[in-house]
């Protein structure tokens, strides 16, 4: 599915510390009654000791302003990595928590409906007892559906009707804008059907020991079904063989930064010239699309492989692979065995994690991303006043009217394509907090006897039900693709939007007690990061409706690239460690946004009385405080194998890299720290785009 996969996918990536946690964790018992937790206890909003002064701040400006922090802080227990974000959304899940627990002990006699939904969700979550007690028994009606198959074409049945509840098999449908014209929704065909994160894994050398632990993986939860165990590893042999062919057909993240690499219009006839053993008209009436008569084929030729295994790869595989997806995307709401195998990789041998998130926390997570609007309304209540919205919206209107003025400017860019850029620049659509209409979930009902399961389900088939409604419509530019409490912010290129969730905007980022060098180092530098993303190397292929449309001159498009270039070569030379390079091709439009929106934040920041006072607050003059307020954003620690999997999968540099990869490019950052030209922290092929 073109732009709307690498869209989703990049999503999925920002928020991979919460995905994980619906690994494995065996407790009893219901919900114990808690207290809201209590206010933010502020820390300085520039903590001194987060710094390390043995090193100078033009040797190595990442040890300099998080070698402090880093020293003292260790990765807490259930998460691969620990970061200023973490922090953040750690805090607001322990108010979802505080928030779902009190919604679970009035679920019954409540008069909010959608306050009773997320607590009889979330109560159904915690009760592993009810959970561990039913077995299969909820999911032995799938389980059966998938023993009766005996053709190809009910193998492609089931994925349709699975497809319905979120699992993956490797031939997906949902809506997505037309990327020529995105004022229309259109149906998509995907790809997938990996249970490895990245197509990659199965094939680097460096990876052998990850593919024989997923082989495992597979051959337990098929034991867990009630395989023998000797067949089980004969059939997860065979599945991770298929899955093998399906990522060799796919193409690889980097070369998915092309819009048009998975974009393939054409009309429903055409689909049995290249795919003719899928029988299309059964196919698209599961998803009540029997009439379609146009559809985005995003990958042609791994569908065309994909249909070639339907009749190549014995049926006793396809099914093993499809209950092995099932119950893998389900473990959180199967008995522990299954939950704990899937804790077992995808958090210890994936991620470096030693041990799961506690329950209650996952649960939140999980009623967070299940119903994201009804709680995401019990949330902002409680943490995002309207003054809040009104601060951050003036915030971004003055790194808007930044930039506007930077592309007013650029030597480098023609009138012609300049007066394209401020159209697309002024037309953006700016979400901050929360959406300004919310999701109606009253077809979801949700009974406290019904098992975790049922739950689940229901939430998964009435989003993709909407999902599916949309296609042949006008595209609803109101939908938000984070929930409110969600850490993270997004540019979306088809809806040409910059969208802010309450979540992001929480103290360290966007903190009202902090000076002006703080802010515009910290949130500032967040929202011109998405701002820019509007031109980076995919966003500046979209006009101002959204469209996929070449707006730019011959000329100003080489010059763009050659800037480009310039950033792919700075990172292609950075290691992560030996034998592990980042790959700059895949960073370009993060590392892109990353020196546009710090450039763009800290020429904001210039027109500030405290910059022009330019008096010092703790030995620290404002625009040394303004780059340490950026570096705040970019501390981290990771465990080795969540690093390797990131170098590999994440359009994100490595947290190291977007600090001294973005200053390194910067003489406002060189100036503020008297470093000679000579310093590791100044690169003598400067690369600027904005």
């Amino acid at each position: 599915m073109s732009l709307a996969k690498l869209f989703r996918n990049a999503l999925r990536i920002a928020a991979a510390g919460a995905l994980t946690a619906l690994g494995a964790i065996a407790l009893t018992g219901a919900p114990a009654a808690t207290a809201l937790p209590g206010a933010f206890a502020p820390a300085p909003v520039l903590d001194p000791a987060n710094f390390d002064t043995t090193c100078d701040a033009c040797d190595d400006f990442w040890r300099y302003a998080t070698g402090g922090w880093r020293s003292r802080t260790k990765i807490p227990p259930g998460h691969p990595a620990w970061s200023t974000f973490d922090e953040i959304q750690e805090r607001n899940e322990d108010l979802l928590g505080a928030i779902l627990t009190e919604a679970a002990a009035d679920a019954a006699t409540t008069t909010d409906p959608d306050r009773a939904r997320v607590g009889t969700f979330y109560a159904a979550c915690r009760d592993v007892a009810a959970i561990e007690a039913g077995g299969l028994q909820a999911l032995q009606p799938d389980l059966d559906r998938i023993n009766a198959i005996s053709s190809p074409a009910g193998v492609v049945a089931a994925i349709a009707y699975f497809d319905r509840l979120g699992v993956d098999n490797g031939l997906g449908f949902a809506s997505e804008p037309d990327e020529r014209d995105s004022s229309k929704t259109i149906a998509g065909i995907g790809f997938g059907g990996l249970g490895l994160p990245d197509r990659d894994d199965y094939f680097l050398a460096r990876d052998a020991s990850i593919r024989a632990a997923y082989v495992h993986y597979v051959s337990v939860q098929l034991t867990n079904i009630g395989d023998d165990p000797a067949a089980a590893v004969k059939h997860a042999h065979a599945v991770v063989a298929l899955e093998t062919i399906l990522a060799g057909a796919t193409p690889t993240d980097a070369d998915l930064r092309d819009p048009l690499a998975a974009y393939h219009p054409m009309p429903v006839a055409r689909l049995h010239t290249i795919a003719p053993n899928i029988p299309w008209p059964a196919f698209l009436g599961a998803f009540g699309q029997a009439r379609l008569r146009a559809v985005d084929l995003g990958l042609p030729k791994y569908t065309a492989v994909f249909d070639r295994q339907l009749v190549a790869t014995p049926l006793d595989t396809w099914k093993a692979l499809l209950r092995a997806h099932l119950v893998s995307a389900f473990a959180s709401a199967l008995p522990h065995r299954f939950d704990a195998a899937h804790f077992d990789f995808y958090g210890r041998v994936l991620q470096g994690t030693h041990q799961p998130l506690p329950r209650a926390k996952r649960c939140a997570i999980a009623t967070d991303r299940a119903l994201g609007d009804p709680l995401g309304k019990l949330y902002v209540a409680r943490t995002f006043s309207p003054a809040a919205k009104t601060r951050a919206r003036r915030l971004v209107n003055a790194l808007q009217a930044e930039l506007h003025g930077d592309l007013t400017t650029l030597a480098w860019m023609s009138p012609t394509t300049r007066r394209e850029a401020i159209v697309k620049l002024d037309a953006y659509t700016k979400k901050i907090g929360y959406p300004d209409r919310w999701i109606d979930y009253s077809p979801v009902t949700l009974r406290a006897t019904d098992p975790y399961l049922f739950d689940l389900a229901k939430t998964l088939r009435f989003t993709q039900a909407r999902d599916l409604a949309r296609i042949g419509k006008p595209t609803d530019r109101g939908l938000w693709g984070l929930t409110p409490s969600t850490v993270n912010a997004y540019y979306n290129p088809s809806n040409n939007e910059i969208v802010f969730p309450a979540g992001i905007l929480q103290p360290p980022f966007f903190d009202p007690r902090a000076d002006d060098a703080v802010v515009y180092g910290a949130i500032g530098a967040i929202i011109g990061h998405e701002m820019t993303h509007g031109f980076d190397d995919v966003g500046r292929q979209f006009d101002a409706q959204g469209n996929l449309r070449d707006w730019w001159t011959p000329g100003d498009a080489a010059r763009f690239k050659a800037r480009a270039r310039c950033i792919i070569r700075q990172f292609d030379g950075y290691r992560l460690e030996p034998g592990l390079r980042e790959n700059g091709r895949l960073v370009t439009g993060e590392a892109i946004a990353d020196l546009g929106g710090a450039t763009i934040a800290y020429r904001a920041f210039a027109r500030s009385a405290q910059y022009r006072a330019h008096r010092k607050i703790d030995g620290y003059t404002p625009e040394q405080r303004f780059f340490l307020s950026f570096a705040q954003n970019w501390r981290q620690l990771s465990t080795p194998q969540y690093e390797r999997e990131l170098a590999v999968s994440d359009p994100h540099p490595a947290t190291r890299f977007r600090l001294i990869g973005t200053l390194g490019n910067m003489p406002e950052f060189a100036r503020a720290f008297a470093c000679a030209q000579d310093a590791p922290m100044v690169r003598r092929d400067r690369c600027a785009v904005w």
